[in-house]
């Protein structure tokens, strides 16, 4: 079951993406706070009636327990925001993406997996298809840049705070998930309703001292019924959330390359929907990183 909850995380998390593209606003500095706030609003709905409808019991000291991985991921959450402020979005995105390989190394080097050249080349085969993908944007978005005739101070691109953000990104990301690993997945800290949970709620913490620092510290008007994009980011956010749970501690260490790869999907539905034309290096790309999610999903059976 583990393949099916990597691909319905990828799904779920990479139709998100497009709403977040749809949610977000160049002239609004507060855009995502909007969406955080969004985002663990949800969460904390969904942990509520998923905590009633199952008959869980929650214990505050779980969040307690899974602080270490939320704070890691909220965090890293923070830093990726951040850094679009300094830098493009196609320069930022192959170094955030490089959370997938920082877990998969992780959990490679402290905890041995039994794997086979067949998983590697899966895994390889998807984490050179994400970089790929980005450095085609990039090439993309310098070309539209000239033809506008708009030209990027290059230190905003490249300077070392620019760079700074998305690399810690890339790397607190990539240790919450291999955290993750070892909570759910090697040594079993926690069952997977539990740590849902705990994470859900400390999101929906953080929602609430969001909200109350836009709304009475910022003096910003925000009404939650009126964020339409925005709420189907958090809905789909928080279906990821809760496959990935599952994916994750029944085989940490391939779900984490397959779900770090959910770009193509944001990708595809932008085609779809948003009528973006893709390249043919475009296709060809993203039909690398389905052979290598295919491989990775048959690898136990080769």
């Amino acid at each position: 079951m583990w393949f099916l909850f990597a691909i319905l995380t990828w799904l779920a998390w990479g139709a998100a993406n497009l709403f977040y593209k749809k949610g977000s606003d160049s002239n609004d500095k507060n855009s995502h706070t909007k969406i955080t706030i969004m985002v663990g609003l949800v969460m904390g709905i969904h942990a509520t009636i998923y905590m009633f409808v199952k008959g869980l019991e929650f214990h505050p000291q779980d969040m307690l327990t899974y602080l270490p991985v939320s704070a890691l991921y909220i965090i890293s959450m923070i830093f990726g925001y951040i850094g679009l402020r300094y830098l493009e979005l196609s320069i930022a995105a192959p170094v955030q993406n490089a959370s997938g390989a920082v877990t998969t190394l992780l959990l490679y080097m402290f905890f041995p997996q039994e794997v086979t050249w067949v998983h590697f080349g899966g895994i390889i085969a998807i984490i050179v298809g994400v970089f790929w993908i980005a450095v085609i944007e990039k090439q993309q978005d310098d070309a539209l840049l000239r033809a506008q005739n708009v030209k990027i101070d290059r230190k905003y691109q490249f300077g070392f705070i620019a760079l700074l953000f998305p690399i810690l990104y890339a790397l607190i990301d990539g240790v919450g998930t291999f955290a993750d690993g070892i909570y759910l997945d090697e040594m079993k800290i926690m069952g997977e309703d539990a740590a849902l949970l705990a994470y859900e709620y400390t999101f929906f913490i953080v929602a609430v001292v969001c909200y109350i620092y836009l709304r009475f510290y910022k003096k910003v008007k925000f009404n939650v019924f009126k964020e339409r994009d925005r709420t189907y980011a958090a809905v789909l956010e928080t279906i990821g959330q809760f496959f990935y749970v599952y994916a994750i501690s029944s085989y940490a260490f391939i779900s984490a390359p397959i779900i770090s790869s959910y770009c193509i999907f944001s990708i595809i539905l932008s085609r779809i929907f948003l009528k973006e034309k893709l390249s043919k290096k475009q296709y060809l790309v993203i039909a690398i990183i389905m052979i290598g999610i295919v491989i990775l999903g048959l690898a136990d059976e080769l």
